[in-house]
């Protein structure tokens, strides 16, 4: 996916029903969001065109592999759906994906990326003006609110995004990643990064606190979108305010002891 078309994006709203109150990791009573706030969601990958230019099979392939998997998931990533979605016959893909794995991969790091721009959407509207300590809890908490808000938004990616393992650390792919040329997990790192360098987090307790807060954020959005919590009759506000919730235990798990 191309620099140019990772930066489109949409703005959706959403109708939020809550009327509590809840505290942030510092103590201090935040206001729920109102019913009728509008909530922005991730960036959405470019529908795809129903016809492609000659010598742009592959793209036109891929969109349709993106689309396939926002409506039903990896399992829905199928080569002979995308070619027919395209317009061509079926042999003509494998000059450009030699099997369905091949054009899965592909979608993976397509939806890697729209999550990592979900994510670098919540940081660009920090205050950067703010004290360092505070910029850097924000921007944790930002991390962890776009990758739940990608999770709620866009299932299908969600699920394709990680329905295949391989290394997220290392050198960035420009495929998994956002404009900033980083992946989820990258970002994460660099959010946590900041924090040791703010004195919030201490140095003895950076080492894995990628898994920690990792593991605490994505579990929760597989319990909304997958688990027992689908079955709740919860409202994206609703849902909004316990994945902030969850983020303040993770900041004050993650945080050293004299900072607290």
């Amino acid at each position: 996916m191309t620099g140019a078309k990772r930066a489109s994006s949409i703005r959706r709203t959403a109708r939020i029903a809550s009327s509590t109150e809840f505290a942030d990791a510092g103590g201090t009573a935040v206001p729920a969001i109102p019913e009728d706030a509008a909530v922005a969601t991730p960036p959405a990958i470019p529908t795809p065109r129903s016809t492609y230019r000659h010598g742009d099979l592959r793209r036109a392939l891929l969109d349709a592999g993106i689309e396939l998997a926002r409506d039903g998931g990896p399992d829905a990533v199928v080569l002979r759906e995308a070619t027919r979605r395209a317009g061509v016959v079926p042999n003509a893909a494998y000059r450009h994906f030699a099997s369905r794995q091949d054009l899965l991969q592909a979608v993976r790091s397509a939806a890697l990326a729209a999550l990592a721009q979900a994510i670098e959407v919540e940081l660009a509207a920090l205050d950067e003006s703010a004290p360092p300590a505070d910029f850097a809890r924000a921007s944790l908490r930002a991390v962890g609110t776009g990758y739940m808000q990608f999770a709620l938004a866009e299932p299908g990616l969600f699920r394709t995004a990680f329905s295949v393992q391989d290394e997220l650390e290392g050198v960035p792919v420009p495929d998994k990643a956002g404009d900033s040329g980083l992946n989820p997990y990258q970002l994460l790192g660099a959010a946590l990064d900041r924090m040791m360098e703010a004195g919030v987090l201490s140095a003895a307790r950076r080492p894995g606190a990628e898994y920690l807060a990792w593991s605490a954020v994505h579990g929760l959005s597989m319990l909304v979108i997958d688990g027992p919590l689908r079955m709740v009759a919860m409202s994206p506000g609703q849902a909004h305010q316990i994945g902030q919730r969850l983020l303040d235990m993770v900041e004050n798990g993650l945080q050293a002891a004299d900072a607290r």
